[in-house]
C-alpha cells in the first residue's frame, strides 16, 4: 500500500503493536544502531581480509524440473537466496543473482562466489518470497529477469511492494503483515511471522517497510524461512513453536554478525541459530546468509568453524543443520 500523504514512502496504515503510523518496530526489541554507531564500526580496524573470488565445490547446479510427493528438496543459490522445491512448488528465497548487493553497480558488497545455479538453469519459478527490503535480500534486477523469464507470485511484507512495484509495475505479489496469510495452491499457504530485524533502502526511509519471516505450509511438511534477524531472547523462535508446533526444515541465518555489540539485535551468530533451531523445534536446518557478501567483519570461515562447535556443544547431529554451500543440494529427511 502506497503511503498517500505520509512521511512514509511505502506505506499508509493503521497503528499496531509493531508500527506506529510511520515506522516499523520489534515489540520490547532492540533498534538499529544511530549513524556515530556505523562509523565506530567502520573504523574500528578489525575488518577480515576474504579472499577476491571462491569457487564452490557444487557450483553448476541444474535442479529437477519440480519435486513432488512427500519429498523436500533445498538447493542453495548463494546468500539468503535458495530455491525450495515442495509439493510441485518452485520458490525462491531472497532472489540475488547481481554481482553487488548493493544500490550502486561500481560499489558495495560485491559477490565473491558465483550463483550456486545458473540463471538460465532455473526451473519454472512458481513464487518468490522477499523479506524485507535491504540490498542483499531485495535486488530488483534480479526481480526484473524472474518476472520477465518466469512472472511469479511474490509474497512480502508491508510496503515492500512499492519498491518492487516502481521496478515490476505488473508483478502479482501478495502483502503481508505479521500473522497475515497467502493461499498458493491446494494445501499450500504462506504466512507472515516476526522477525527482529529493521529495513531501510537509503539515509531517509529506516524501518519504514516491515521485515518479517515466513512459514510455508506443505503437505510435505512445515517449513520455517527466517531472511534475517537477530535472537531477541528466542522470543520469535518460542512463539513459532507453539503456534506450528514443530518443522520439518527451518532455514536460518548464522552469519553477518560481528562486532557483537553493534549487529546483535539484526544478525545472530551460530550459538544463537542453533538456540533457535532448539526453541522452534525444527527437524533440519539449511544455514545460510554466509560465504558470499562481506557484510561484517568476520573471517570468510568463521561462521561454519563457529556452528560446527556450537552444534557439538548442544550435541546435535552435524547433519542436522546443514551450512549450504552455493549450488549444494539437501534433500531434507522426513519425519
Amino acid at each position: 500500500m502506497t503511503a498517500s500523504g505520509s512521511k512514509n514512502p511505502y506505506y499508509n496504515g493503521p497503528v499496531s503493536d509493531h508500527f506506529d503510523g510511520t515506522r516499523f518496530f520489534n515489540p520490547n526489541g532492540v533498534p538499529p544502531g544511530s549513524f556515530r554507531d556505523v562509523l565506530k564500526w567502520q573504523f574500528n580496524g578489525k575488518r577480515a581480509r576474504w579472499p577476491k573470488a571462491v569457487t564452490s565445490p557444487f557450483a553448476g547446479a541444474k535442479p529437477a524440473e519440480r519435486i513432488t510427493g512427500d519429498d523436500l528438496r533445498v538447493t542453495m543459490v548463494g546468500h539468503a537466496t535458495l530455491l525450495i522445491q515442495v509439493a510441485g512448488l518452485n520458490i525462491l528465497t531472497d532472489p540475488l543473482w547481481s554481482r553487488r548487493a548493493s544500490p550502486l553497480s561500481f560499489a558495495g558488497p560485491k559477490r565473491v562466489v558465483a550463483p550456486g545455479i545458473a540463471f538460465a538453469d532455473l526451473p519454472p519459478i512458481d513464487l518468490v518470497l522477499v523479506s524485507h527490503n535491504h540490498y542483499d535480500h531485495l535486488d530488483v534486477a534480479t526481480l526484473k529477469r524472474l518476472h520477465k523469464s518466469h512472472a511469479p507470485r511474490i509474497v512480502t511484507p508491508l510496503g515492500n511492494d512499492t519498491i518492487i512495484r516502481r521496478a515490476v509495475p505488473d508483478a502479482e505479489i501478495a502483502t503481508l503483515d505479521w500473522g497475515g496469510e497467502a493461499s498458493i495452491s491446494p494445501g499450500v499457504r504462506i504466512v507472515a511471522e516476526p522477525s527482529h530485524h529493521w529495513s531501510a533502502r537509503g539515509t531517509g526511509d529506516r524501518s519504514m517497510a516491515l521485515w518479517a519471516a515466513f512459514v510455508i505450509e506443505t503437505p510435505a511438511g512445515r517449513i520455517y524461512h527466517v531472511g534475517d534477524t537477530g535472537f531477541h531472547d528466542g522470543i520469535n523462535y518460542a512463539s513459532a513453536a507453539e503456534k506450528y508446533q514443530s518443522f520439518r526444515l527451518a532455514i536460518l541465518p548464522f552469519g553477518a554478525y560481528e562486532p557483537r555489540w553493534f549487529m546483535k539485535g539484526q544478525h545472530q551468530n551460530p550459538e544463537e541459530a542453533v538456540r533457535g533451531m532448539l526453541t522452534c523445534k525444527a527437524a533440519h536446518v539449511a544455514g545460510h546468509h554466509f560465504g558470499t557478501f562481506q557484510l561484517t567483519d568476520e573471517t570468510i570461515d568463521h561462521p561454519v568453524a563457529h556452528l560446527r562447535t556450537a552444534l557439538d556443544r548442544h550435541g546435535i547431529d552435524q547433519a542436522r543443520f546443514r551450512p549450504l554451500l552455493p549450488g549444494e543440494v539437501f534433500d531434507v529427511p522426513a519425519g
